[in-house]
């Protein structure tokens, strides 16, 4: 869509056309709500004025990736009518640590505006924010007509915000708090639910690591008779998931509690009862400390999966294949590298619609580990599931053929993330650098959005990025480059890289100056533990005074060098709430 806009703005005849195509606002507004893409809808508002104005009166939903790219009331002054906001903070590395304590992204300030603009928000989707008992609370009582709130990776909160959330959104349908740095203060916030609430959804609570009033949680369940996805925590038993299953026979999305308790023969019959049931699940998760003994339990509930998530349970490779025989719908899979190379010929084997793959190490720090997935899984997955488009993949070995072939297999990629383990290593067989596996990858995948590289890398690799990835988006580059035309490289070559994230390379100044013309049309730049200095992050906030040039220094660091930086485009100028650690150029 973006590309026949453009042609038609620049074509001699566009205001002409435009005068005679002009509709009723209502007309034109009826038409963008029909659009889903966040990005046509910016698209489209760049036509003409007319059409400027009517996506902003009839935009509902706004995504903001960055929330320091723009403020809320600039955000509030485009769109009078929001009722959805997902919003991300905090760059990707805080997910590993990278970003000091309290660097910001405190969602109580877009709340405050919100709650005078917007009284009408239904929808709140946070992404990497930090989040207060406060903010909850004041969300809770500020949006009478508030339905849904999705934290995922978020911190500074308690279960209390929870229990405020529950107390005072009589309206809500959704509640999905996954994989968040919470203070988990007891699983009493569920009681606060009221005995007459029966709207929920949604309800996702995998990660609190809290025991749950499983009778409150049962009450809640028979109560909510919409209740399509439901994902308990580990405090849930096999002897008491049979009891939930059959208050909800309806359910689309399931996780499981623990799997490691013994059943009686009577209790394990109504754990298979209760799958049979539960013919309408496609999504099934949890699965924690999984037996096998209980596996054939499961095999009712898998006719129509199309999603398994067992990144939690450790199978092993028999017991996976035993699983997908039943699978045949199969269309995203994550597992644990427990299940091997075997385990991974099974799925080549029973997956044939297979579309994402993502293979998580059980342990990422013991070099010393047996188990774990090699070239060979990576290969007898490409060869069974020719519709393969995304793959994470961590392993600890790797060859430049494997790759190739695996890519030959499956030309459709358009995320390619592969992660050896051991920094710089190369193709174990060859000894050679893995820039021709990568190349192989950026030569056959013409679809590329998203690339994850890793191994022993030179220049070689982001030559060949710049020269064929046009289409990328996202990459993320670590322990790898031989100097500063590597990355100066990808700057030139790839039109549409958004965000760059590198960490532990030989990249320098020249590096991060060769961006000048590119930072203002991405979304961010992240650069920890490289070979810039402060001098090279003044020079570049001089001459680009649009972007934000934030540097994170470590305690006893070199004065001269800039330790991590972080670029990104703002229209709000600098942020105020930067912390000591973190200097704005």
């Amino acid at each position: 869509m973006e590309s026949e806009l453009k042609r038609f703005r620049n074509s001699p005849n566009s205001e002409e056309l435009t005068r005679r195509s002009s509709f009723p606002d209502e007309v034109i507004e009826r038409v963008l709500s029909l659009l889903k893409s966040h990005k046509d809808r910016s698209t489209v508002s760049l036509v003409c004025k007319d059409w400027y104005n009517a996506e902003r009166w009839s935009r509902t939903h706004v995504f903001i990736g960055n929330c320091y790219s723009v403020s809320p009331e600039i955000v509030a002054r485009r769109f009078p009518n929001i009722r959805s906001v997902t919003l991300k903070g905090k760059p990707r590395f805080s997910d590993f640590n990278l970003v000091p304590q309290n660097w910001g992204a405190d969602i109580h300030a877009w709340l405050v505006v919100f709650a005078d603009v917007y009284p009408f928000l239904e929808e709140l989707r946070l992404k990497r924010m930090t989040v207060s008992d406060e903010s909850l609370e004041f969300l809770s009582v500020s949006f009478p007509n508030f339905k849904s709130l999705s934290l995922l990776s978020c911190d500074g909160f308690s279960t209390n915000g929870l229990s405020a959330i529950a107390t005072h959104c009589k309206n809500l349908i959704e509640l999905d708090i996954q994989e968040n740095g919470i203070d988990d203060r007891g699983g009493s916030w569920l009681s606060c639910f009221p005995e007459s609430f029966t709207l929920l959804e949604v309800l996702n609570f995998a990660n609190l690591t809290s025991d749950i009033n499983f009778d409150v949680l049962e009450r809640l369940v028979s109560r909510c008779k919409s209740l399509r996805v439901l994902k308990v925590n580990q405090s849930i038993s096999l002897e008491q998931l049979p009891r939930l299953l059959v208050h909800a026979p309806q359910l689309t999305e399931l996780g499981t509690g623990s799997f490691s308790q013994q059943l009686t023969f009577r209790q394990y019959e109504q754990l298979e009862s209760a799958f049979s049931n539960c013919s309408n699940i496609h999504t099934l998760s949890g699965l924690w400390d999984f037996k096998a003994i209980y596996l054939d339990a499961l095999y009712p509930a898998c006719a129509n999966l199309t999603f398994l998530n067992l990144s939690y349970a450790a199978l092993q490779g028999g017991e996976l294949a035993k699983l997908l025989v039943h699978c045949p719908r199969l269309r995203r899979l994550w597992v644990l590298d427990t299940v091997e190379d075997k385990g991974l010929e099974a799925v080549g084997l029973n997956c044939p619609l297979l579309e994402e793959l993502r293979v998580f190490p059980l342990d990422p720090y013991d070099e010393e580990i047996a188990h774990g997935v090699t070239e060979a899984g990576f290969i007898a997955v490409s060869c069974g599931c020719p519709r393969l488009h995304y793959v994470l993949y961590f392993c600890r070995q790797m060859t430049n053929a494997a790759v190739a072939t695996v890519v030959q297999n499956c030309p459709n990629f358009t995320h390619f993330r592969l992660c050896i383990m051991n920094p710089g290593q190369p193709d174990y067989i060859t000894g050679e650098p893995m820039d021709e596996a990568f190349g192989a990858v950026v030569k056959t995948c013409t679809k590329l959005q998203r690339l994850s590289v890793s191994g022993l890398l030179t220049d070689l690799t982001f030559e060949y990025i710049g020269k064929y990835a046009k289409n990328l988006e996202t990459l993320s580059v670590a322990f790898a480059g031989s100097s500063d035309w590597g990355m100066q490289c990808v700057l030139e070559g790839c039109p549409k890289l958004r965000k760059l994230e590198i960490r532990d390379c030989p990249f320098g100044n020249e590096a991060l100056l060769s961006g000048l013309e590119k930072y203002e049309s991405m979304r961010s730049l992240w650069m920890s533990a490289c070979n810039v200095t402060m001098n090279g992050c003044r020079r570049l906030a001089r001459e680009m005074p649009r972007l934000n040039v934030e540097v994170m220094k470590e305690d006893g660091s070199d004065d001269s060098q800039a330790d991590k930086v972080y670029v990104y485009r703002s229209v709000a100028g600098p942020r105020r709430d930067a912390p000591p650690s973190v200097l704005t150029l």
